[in-house]
Formats: structure tokens, sequence, C-alpha cells
């Protein structure tokens, strides 16, 4: 698609501040849904069950980065690279978890990532804790099929959650206004009504 002088933004003057919209190029490369056609949401979703039966393998192998990068961090300490990487894998697991059918480890480790990123002196994170929360990943991952695993990594993921955030208030005196918000429950439940 070739761009033309009339692709500028637009821009909106008021006495204190300007409004500058851009273009939306991107009509140009939608096309409307014809009689008949497949619906894109169905065949997206068709597409992810056909790649489910992978998806307790790409987890395994996120908690076993995850895995490597606390061995890291009980090497090297909490610093750096190692938190970074500690970090990164636990992120990734937050952010797939719930795709890939493991809603609760991703919510362990949305833990671990709050209290790395929220802590002011790493120095000060208990080793333990952070082996808590590697542990609940991976331990909601490997059960996911026991029929009370939701119960009782609910549970698990709660209790982490409270000692996470009691934590946080110790270390982060002086912002505790911030550290309310940040550890605010979410404004949508959970399927048990947390």
């Amino acid at each position: 698609m070739a761009r033309t002088k009339t692709e500028k933004p637009s821009v909106a003057t008021y006495a204190d501040h300007e409004v500058i919209t851009p273009p939306h190029r991107l009509r140009g490369y939608i096309a409307a849904a014809e009689p008949g056609d497949e619906d894109p949401v169905a065949r997206a979703e068709r597409a992810l069950e056909s790649l489910s039966s992978e998806f307790t393998n790409w987890m395994d192998s996120e908690c076993e980065r995850l895995e490597q990068a606390r061995r890291s961090v009980r090497r090297a300490g909490l610093a750096g690279k190692t938190r970074d990487e500690l970090f990164h894998a636990a992120h990734d697991i937050k952010g797939e978890a719930a795709t890939f059918g493991f809603p609760l480890a991703g919510e362990a480790a949305n833990s671990l990532c709050r209290l790395i990123e929220h802590t002011p002196d790493l120095k000060r994170v208990p080793l333990d804790l952070i082996d808590q929360h590697v542990d609940a990943v991976r331990a909601i991952i490997r059960e996911n099929a026991r029929p009370d695993a939701d119960d009782v990594a609910h549970r698990l993921t709660r209790r982490l959650r409270d000692v996470t955030e009691d934590f946080l208030r110790r270390e982060n005196p002086h912002r505790l206004d911030e550290i309310e918000s940040i550890l605010a429950p979410p404004l949508a439940p959970d399927e048990h009504g947390a």
C-alpha cells in the first residue's frame, strides 16, 4: 500500500495542549467478511485445540527454564543477570499459563514476578520464598491432571500471594499507598470467587 500525502496525522490544537491523531492505515488491509466465510475466532480456537497436546510439554520446558533460573539465583544471588533470568522465566509462565490450560500456575508465577519487581532490596528476598514460588508453579503443572488439583493449587496460590503481599508491605513502608494499589485483588473474580 503506497503512502499518499493525505495520510498525514490530524492535529487538533487547544489552549493548553494538542491532540495528534495518526492516520488509520490498517483499514486498507481489512476485508469485510462475506456470507459463508469461516469465523476467524473459531479457526483460531481449532488451531489452539490441535496444538493442545503440546501445551504440557511447553509448560514443562518453561518450568525447567524457571528451575535453572532458581539454581542460578541460589549460586550467585538475586541480582543483575540472575534476577532478570528468574523474572523473565516467571513472566513468560505468567503470560502463557492460562492459554495453555494452567491458569493457577500463572497466578503463582505472577506472585513471583511481583515479589521480584517490587522489592526495593533484592538481597532481602528470602530464598525460601523464591523456592516456594518455583515449587508451586512446577507442582501445579505436574499435578494438573489430578481431580483435586484445582482446589489444592488455588489454596497454594492464595497462600503464596498472601505471604508475598505481607513481605512487600514490610519491605516498602515508605510507599504503602503504591504497594496497596499494586497488591489490590483483580477487578474480575476468578472461578473460585477470589
